[in-house]
């Protein structure tokens, strides 16, 4: 079942997604060459703690995973490109790093990803990163009210092919709002003017993610985190975002557009 909101949930929706789009912005400038990534972790649960918040990844046991997630970022690293356990790596000169976050405040989800690079960019990287940021734009300005859900996912695959990339279409993007996952699911691959119809109210995640030279996936023994299939780079970008009557209203916006390369001078975060 698909619920439409009211334009007072969006607008709380679009409180957390406020607080979802800062943190996220603060933690691509905290990933540096020699931070590991359990500190982001620690970084992102005190953030969450502060405000109030509640993580949407904590205890997650979907159909897929092996147990229940138990962590507040996805951290993919280099072929990992989704659901990437937080582990005991410390970041290198010129990994590509995806941060995955979802919160709720109040009863209202907001979700949202991320590529950077951390220390020295690879051309390549960059490249797939901005294909990433230009299909999520792409399929945000397709979200408009009356139209169908394939004008987002077409938006999408037409970006990802002109870059030169795949689509992997088994996992995308999704409703959301009371929950983290809702009805329907938005693929990164479709056909326009085919699907549901987009009406005002409709709050889905919308979420590109591309691999460099495969459109196949692998999954690594912990059951979470997904890989390229051929072990090359990948990136993942992702928004949440409303129908309105105007149209689209993106609920995740960061304060400032993330660069794509993380500040490698910025203090790293210390684990608590």
């Amino acid at each position: 079942m698909i619920e439409l909101k009211s334009a007072e949930e969006i607008g709380r929706m679009a409180v957390t997604g406020q607080f979802v789009g800062e943190l996220l912005a603060e933690l691509s400038g905290v990933a540096a060459v020699g931070v590991n990534l359990i500190d982001l972790e620690h970084h992102a649960r005190r953030r969450i703690k502060e405000r109030g918040a509640e993580s949407c990844y904590w205890d997650y046991a979907p159909s897929f995973g092996r147990g229940p997630f138990r962590n507040v970022l996805c951290l993919s690293v280099n072929d990992a490109v989704l659901h990437g356990l937080p582990h005991d790596y410390v970041l290198r000169d010129g990994d590509l790093l995806s941060i995955d976050m979802a919160a709720g405040i109040d009863g209202w989800v907001a979700d949202s990803a991320l590529s950077v690079i951390v220390g020295t960019p690879d051309p390549a990287d960059l490249k797939l990163i901005e294909a990433t940021e230009v299909a999520l734009e792409a399929g945000i300005t397709a979200a408009q009210p009356g139209g169908r859900l394939g004008d987002i996912s077409a938006a999408i695959g037409e970006v990802a092919h002109s870059y030169g990339y795949g689509v992997n279409a088994e996992f995308g993007g999704h409703g959301i709002g009371r929950t983290m996952h809702e009805a329907p699911h938005v693929s990164n691959y479709g056909r326009a003017r085919r699907g549901m119809r987009l009406d005002p109210g409709l709050t889905i995640a919308i979420e590109p993610w591309f691999c460099r030279s495969t459109d196949k996936i692998k999954f690594d023994d912990d059951g979470w985190t997904i890989r390229s299939a051929d072990g090359s780079r990948t990136a993942h970008s992702e928004h949440t975002v409303a129908i309105a009557a105007s149209g689209p209203q993106v609920l995740t916006r960061r304060p400032t557009h993330g660069a794509t390369s993380a500040d490698p001078t910025k203090k790293p975060a210390t684990a608590s």
